[in-house]
């Protein structure tokens, strides 16, 4: 009777877990989608820890851990800023990664179940593979973190022969496989399988270090995915449907992710494995190639900005990752008001790779309750920005450099951008003439119809504001 409760529970959440999926779909229904997520989540851990498979002198061990992870999470959940939403994320993969070369380990030197013939190879065919894919997706995604963080540098590090080296890891990984399933005792498979784990973490490592900062977007979705495939490997391991479900629906959901991203960079999944943008094995040329950036700079005051957007008809929007650093996002909802109010059609043109991580600025404008019906896709709005009087770019670069389509030999080109200088007047607010994550300059800022308003974001907008107002 236990045993059917918990699978029509697991069915059930299981239920709610693809729910949830297709409420994430849409910003409208995200919340909706989030909540149905965390009652699917609540109902499996509940038919895990009273079913048959738990014994009751475990339960307090149970308890304990979940009261020790729900206060960790609730702690980084209120002192996590949203500009720190992408190394979180990317922390949080390496534990689902971690979890999964724990069980793994547990697994194998379990002797309470016995398995014998082509159930015993299977078994621990699972088990090899669920280390190997928990290892990467731990190691990579420890160095997404610090990569996203600007604990490490967001070059990539290309070592020589990189591609060999991945070539004789593998190697090494296969021939360890076999090794650990022709292993006559524990103690004899113990050992390749600890040279498979080691050789998994260098990969990580390797992999994610070798990958250019313009692709880190595209690397948060990846580990996203191979955490679902860790996720689902574990289940194998215990032996839990619910959870193979769980980890097949986050990992294809992250690879779908994935082929979303990459596209919209123009780029393809080997490309990005194989070197990130800037790199000499990527799909162009290294940083500093392609032409350099000729003419005047113009700069503006907030004054004069607050002028434009108050005799403009048509203004549209493109936030960045400066907006989150600054967490700006609510006083670009002020300003957006103020201008709505005086007949200014207002719109917001988001780039499938803005920010840190997909959907970055997405949940920066939800949270800040800007309209979600005034968020639009590139795809969507891009043709309208020649119809624009003013495009006001806050804090983005690469997005909007013009060199992805006119430049063949720049590190970014063929990159689908926001074309901001087709509007009458584009505006770009930054710190500094910096480039951006990929290292390449913007030829934007030399433009005849651009003007650039240096400082942060927050404290120019405010005072935009201000003018508007007055």
């Amino acid at each position: 009777m236990t045993s059917n409760l918990t699978t029509v529970s697991y069915i059930g959440a299981a239920m709610l877990f693809i729910l949830s999926l297709g409420g994430l779909a849409n910003p409208e229904t995200a919340r909706r989608g989030n909540l149905l997520g965390m009652v699917g989540m609540t109902v499996a851990v509940l038919a895990t820890v009273l079913g048959p498979r738990v014994s009751f002198g475990g339960i307090p061990y149970i308890v304990g851990a979940l009261v020790v992870g729900g206060a960790v999470g609730i702690v980084a959940a209120r002192k996590v800023q949203m500009t720190q939403m992408p190394e979180l994320v990317a922390l949080m993969h390496s534990l689902v990664g971690m979890a999964a070369c724990f069980v793994g380990f547990a697994s194998y030197v379990d002797t309470s179940v016995h398995f014998t013939g082509s159930e015993k190879a299977l078994h621990e065919v699972e088990i090899y593979i669920g280390i190997l894919i928990g290892a990467v997706t731990f190691a990579g995604s420890i160095i997404a973190f610090g990569k996203l963080s600007g604990k490490v540098g967001g070059k990539p590090l290309l070592l020589p022969a990189r591609h060999w080296l991945n070539l004789a890891a593998l190697l090494v990984v296969i021939v360890s496989g076999r090794a650990f399933l022709h292993a006559g005792s524990i103690q004899d498979g113990m050992t390749p399988l600890v040279v498979m784990t080691a050789i998994s973490l260098l990969f990580g490592v390797h992999m994610v270090m070798a990958i250019g900062g313009a692709d880190m977007p595209v690397v948060v979705s990846m580990l996203n995915s191979y955490s679902g495939w860790a996720a689902a490997a574990t289940g194998f391991m215990l032996g839990n449907d619910l959870l193979i479900v769980i980890g097949a629906l986050v990992g294809s959901s992250g690879a779908i992710l994935s082929y979303i991203m990459c596209r919209a960079m123009n780029r393809n999944f080997i490309n990005v494995i194989a070197g990130g943008f800037g790199t000499a094995s990527g799909a162009h040329a290294a940083v500093g190639g392609g032409a350099q950036p000729a003419g005047e700079v113009v700069a503006v005051n907030s004054a004069e900005t607050a002028e434009l957007l108050r005799d403009a008809k048509s203004v549209i929007i493109v936030p960045g990752y400066g907006m989150a650093v600054a967490q700006a996002q609510h006083t670009v909802y002020e300003l957006t008001s103020v201008l709505r109010e005086k007949g200014v059609d207002v719109r917001f043109a988001i780039h499938p790779v803005a920010g840190r991580m997909p959907g970055h600025m997405n949940v920066l404008l939800a949270e800040a309750k800007v309209p979600y019906n005034i968020v639009l896709e590139m795809d969507e709005i891009n043709a309208d920005f020649a119809e624009a009087d003013v495009s006001m770019v806050i804090g983005a670069n690469d997005i909007v450099n013009p060199a992805a389509q006119e430049d063949p030999a720049s590190p970014i080109a063929g990159m689908p951008v926001l074309e901001v200088w087709k509007a009458k007047t584009s505006i770009v607010m930054k710190r500094s003439m910096a480039s951006g994550y990929a290292g390449v300059e913007n030829p934007l800022f030399y433009r005849d119809n651009n003007r650039m308003l240096f400082g942060d974001a927050k404290a120019m907008l405010r005072e935009i504001f201000a003018a508007l107002k007055a």
